[in-house]
This record gives structure tokens, sequence and C-alpha cells, in this order.
């Protein structure tokens, strides 16, 4: 069984490995959409995976941390590509949610997107 939760946030960043002169390499903004999944067996109990009440403080702590910032002045974030916040995502993610299994990462001004299924996959 897989649930998802999705959140919105906003950054600026800039990529310091883009070529000289590449737009990429100036400071810039996107609105960003992420969607996490989780999987496992809902709970005989209760039937479900994960309160979604949980869900949603858990990723609301992770959008605190990136809405409206720099993301290359936050730690584990100086090179913001698509696929490094996906897995900075998942790293804060899989202590609180250990059910995690895919975190999305979408710009959809760019129509673009990483998906992340963890280090084991």
């Amino acid at each position: 069984m897989r649930i998802y939760k999705e959140f919105y946030f906003d950054a600026a960043h800039f990529l310091p490995d883009a070529p000289d002169g590449h737009p990429n390499r100036r400071m810039h903004g996107h609105s960003f959409r992420v969607v996490i999944w989780l999987e496992g067996r809902p709970n005989p109990a209760t039937g479900i995976l994960r309160h979604f009440e949980d869900f949603e403080s858990a990723l609301m702590a992770v959008r605190e941390e990136l809405d409206h910032h720099m993301l290359n002045d936050i730690e584990g974030l100086e090179k913001p590509t698509l696929e490094h916040i996906a897995v900075w995502i998942w790293e804060r993610l899989k202590g609180p949610l250990p059910e995690i299994a895919q975190v999305e990462i979408h710009r959809a001004s760019c129509r673009e997107g990483c998906i992340y299924t963890g280090p084991e996959a």
C-alpha cells in the first residue's frame, strides 16, 4: 500500500558548477512541488498506514527549512540541483517517516523534476 502527501515551497538558488555565462549560474528562484510517498501495510487495528496529521507535521518541518530561503546557504544543499534536494529531503524525513518510499520534486514552470526512491534502489 502507498499513500502520499504533497507540499510546495518557493526558494532561490544558483548552480555553482554551471558553465560560465549559463543563466543557472546566477541566482534565480523557483516554485517547487514535492510529493512524498510512504509504503507499508496498514495497521490491522486502525486500517491506516500512517495518520495524515503526523505525515503533514513531518512535511511542514522540512518545508519550513526550505521555503523562502536561499538553498545554497542550507547545509547539504550547497549545490542545490533537483537530485541533491530530493536526497536532502529524504534524509530529513527518514527518521520521522520510516515508511518513506519515494520523494518527487517538480519545477512546474520548467516542466521538469526528479524522483528519488532511496539509497537502496
